[in-house]
């Protein structure tokens, strides 16, 4: 088993987690949350042996071989896909090229043909001759035709080369994987395909993901990176969200009680102090004071902004009507019309067509045919995936950009807005320009919320939050009682939220359909 022993790690000056001991067993899979900036990366970093720990050891068992999912994304541009993924068990690719130029050889001795056969021993006992076999499987999984095989690294766009060095990781049976944020840039097909490999797979995993449906399915523990600790549960993320909330109540409650008994003591104190037949007892009580006090609950990292939508009249019956729609071969004769309590996720391989939708809805792109009208007693907000031109070129603090889309522009209200969007203090008046992706969503979101809009348009909205940001806008929008288009990645969101599902097709049609995500996923599995 993997070991991490009396770990701690000083990181920039702070101290990030300390006297981490846990067991990682096999068989097992371990989700790693927490905060963004908890160390969750970092703790991957150190159990790879990338990053030195300040104090403590990671024990890997002789023999175990240990594999991680690259991040550098042009780390392997020189060699072709096939060679990238078995370079995932380097021993393996090296008999390979070592064979290669034995072989090549013109004056092939026979000390050459002993080592040759030396190494044909050894490539036989790890499957090598399935490995080309192997690396393809993997890859189709993935969603990466076998047409790139021999393909150079590149040649490829982002997303390709994200799921090589995935497949890369997951190749030659190693017996401990490292998995950080594995799931970007999958579609759904490959994220199932990836949690079945992952429910196999008998060594043990590691993985820091922001999918909470992801983490739910593969995991069996979650590893908390909180209070400066590492603390390991049994269960998957909803059983410790679940647990952690229980618990967190349950020291709210215990606590309620002993300020209870403080308070009884102390007005105990101050009607018999001056009582002489009483003072004896005063005075022990005032000790007893001294000694008792109340334990503050842990000033958790979890911090969950308040996001809530409350639009400002009710819609009418007449919504939206879209007909004939068409833009690009991204959109090809939509008709849609949008019934009231309709929440509509666009789901599909293709995000450039329903980023396109979104925009020609939100009236920030003309169709090339057809048409779409809303109700008149309608009114929409628009969350766009790429929000730079509301934040590059200004230079304004969060203040001064927020007070553009309130009614109430005192500062006093809108930093109490600020405060509970989780930008307190000095952060209220810092640059827009400067904001972190995270940061921004946040201010995106609360203009959102300052429209009273009661139809919401959004488009990946949980882009660039943690899992604590996207737990509350997934309450958020909910909760919200208006009508709903958005597009996502995000499994447990969609299926939380969305009653009906709209699929763009590769021919820029759509399939339509009121049901649940995962209704709708069984649909297309019987297909």
């Amino acid at each position: 088993m993997l070991s991490v022993v009396d770990l701690s790690l000083m990181f920039g000056g702070t101290k990030l987690f300390s006297d981490v001991n846990i067991k990682f067993t096999p068989g097992n899979c371990y989700g790693i949350i927490g905060a963004n900036g908890a160390g969750k990366s970092t703790f991957l970093r150190v159990i790879s042996g990338e990053l030195e720990p300040t104090t403590g050891n990671v024990i890997i068992p002789p023999k175990e071989r240990m594999t991680v999912l690259k991040q550098n994304h042009y780390e392997f541009d020189e060699f072709s896909v096939l060679d990238t993924v078995i370079m995932g068990n380097p021993r393996m690719h090296q008999i390979i090229k070592e064979k290669e130029v034995l072989y090549a050889k013109e004056d092939f001795t026979d000390a050459d043909g002993v080592v040759a056969s030396q190494l044909e021993e050894e490539f036989a006992e790890m499957d090598g001759w399935e490995a080309e076999t192997d690396a393809e499987r993997i890859l189709q999984g993935l969603g990466v035709s076998s047409d790139l095989l021999y393909s150079q690294m590149s040649e490829l766009k982002g997303g390709q080369k994200v799921k090589v060095l995935l497949a890369q990781a997951l190749f030659g049976k190693p017996d401990i994987i490292l998995l950080d944020e594995p799931t970007n840039h999958l579609d759904i097909s490959s994220i199932d395909w990836l949690e079945d490999f992952l429910l196999d797979f008998m060594g043990t995993v590691i993985v820091v993901s922001h999918d909470r449906h992801f983490l739910n399915t593969v995991c069996t523990h979650i590893a908390d990176v909180d209070f400066g600790k590492i603390r390991v549960y049994t269960g998957n993320y909803d059983f410790w969200y679940e647990s952690s909330r229980m618990m967190q109540q349950l020291l709210k409650d215990q606590n309620k009680k002993q300020e209870d008994k403080i308070k009884e003591l102390q007005n105990f104190i101050e009607r018999f102090s001056a009582n002489k037949s009483k003072s004896k007892q005063a005075t022990s009580r005032k000790k007893l004071i001294e000694k008792l006090t109340v334990d503050d609950l842990p000033s958790s990292s979890r911090r969950y902004p308040f996001v809530g939508f409350k639009p400002d009249r009710e819609c009418g019956k007449e919504i939206l009507t879209i007909e004939g729609l068409s833009k690009d071969g991204l959109l090809n004769d939509i008709n849609i019309r949008l019934n009231k309590g309709d929440k509509i996720a666009l789901v599909g391989d293709n995000e450039q067509a329903q980023t396109a939708f979104l925009k020609i809805l939100a009236g920030e792109m003309e169709p090339d045919a057809g048409e779409y009208k809303w109700g008149v007693s309608t009114s929409q907000t628009y969350f766009p995936k790429d929000n730079s031109e509301f934040f590059e070129s200004s230079n304004i603090n969060l203040v001064q950009w927020l007070s553009q889309y309130s009614q109430d522009d005192s500062e006093i209200y809108l930093r109490g807005f600020l405060g509970r969007m989780l930008f307190s203090g000095e952060d209220v008046y810092k640059q827009v320009k400067v904001l972190s992706g995270g940061e921004r969503v946040r201010c995106m979101l609360s203009r959102m919320m300052l429209s009273g809009a009661n139809v919401l348009i959004l488009d990946q909205p949980t882009n660039h939050l943690d899992l604590e940001s996207i737990t509350a806008v997934n309450n958020g929008l909910t909760e919200y009682n208006g009508n709903l288009i958005f597009s996502s990645q995000d499994h447990q969101f969609i299926q939380t939220i969305a009653n009906r599902i709209i699929e763009i097709l590769p021919d820029g049609t759509i399939f339509d359909r009121a049901m649940t995500y995962d209704e709708f996923l069984d649909y297309k599995r019987k297909l």
